[in-house]
């Protein structure tokens, strides 16, 4: 068993209204032993889809590569639309060296709720991710029960959509169908995508994120 530390602090704009939320990056980032494509900065996987969704809604050109100017592209991306990343944990243990969220054990968490209270421009949380066990819907969920804070549906449609009070304020959460390749199977069974797929052929889980996607961060 070994451990798996979040190798990123939050990254978060003074004037950040979203936040995206998930677990951890896989461990070779805390390893520090990148692959060709990767960017050293949060969800700087190559094989991860947040970027690139982005990058398609947004006209971003990013530079998906292992410089320093391929991390400032996404800072500048942040701060001019702010948004924060604030993953909701800060270590755990694994006995297989993967990224999933079901091998994570003996987890530390952040505590949103602090960041939330710091920046009070926050109104969003993006989540990527749902309410599967050590998702960080599940941990979310987890932080609020401890403080009796209720989380009250919105909208059980994919992606799901709830709210909670927090110190007067009404704070959005948006479960997202989470931007890795393990999710394709639960984007593959979604009713809608099946329509839009019928619609076009050529209409693929990628395409179907970009579309979800968008009606979040823009």
């Amino acid at each position: 068993m070994f451990i798996h530390k979040h190798p990123y602090n939050p990254f978060i704009p003074e004037n950040a209204t979203k936040l995206i939320v998930g677990t951890l990056p896989p461990p070779r980032f805390f390893k520090g032993k990148l692959k060709k494509g990767d960017v050293d900065f949060c969800y700087g996987s190559i094989d991860g889809q947040l970027w690139k969704i982005l990058d398609e809604i947004f006209n971003l050109n990013l530079n998906f590569e292992t410089t320093q100017f391929a991390i400032q592209q996404r800072k500048e991306f942040l701060t001019t639309n702010k948004i924060g990343i604030c993953d909701i944990v800060e270590s755990c243990y694994r006995t297989k060296i993967d990224a999933s969220d079901l091998g994570m054990e003996n987890i530390v968490l952040r505590d949103m709720m602090l960041y939330i209270k710091k920046f009070r421009k926050v109104n969003t949380l993006l989540l990527t991710g749902g309410n599967s066990k050590n998702g960080p819907e599940y941990h979310l969920r987890r932080q609020l029960k401890e403080q009796n804070i209720e989380l009250i549906p919105v909208s059980l449609e994919t992606p799901r959509i709830h709210q909670f009070n927090f110190e007067n304020r009404i704070i959005k959460v948006v479960s997202l169908t989470a931007p890795s390749g393990a999710a394709n199977r639960a984007v593959g069974s979604n009713l809608q995508y099946k329509i839009l797929k019928q619609q076009n052929p050529n209409f693929n889980t990628f395409d179907f994120r970009v579309l979800q996607y968008k009606k979040f961060f823009i």
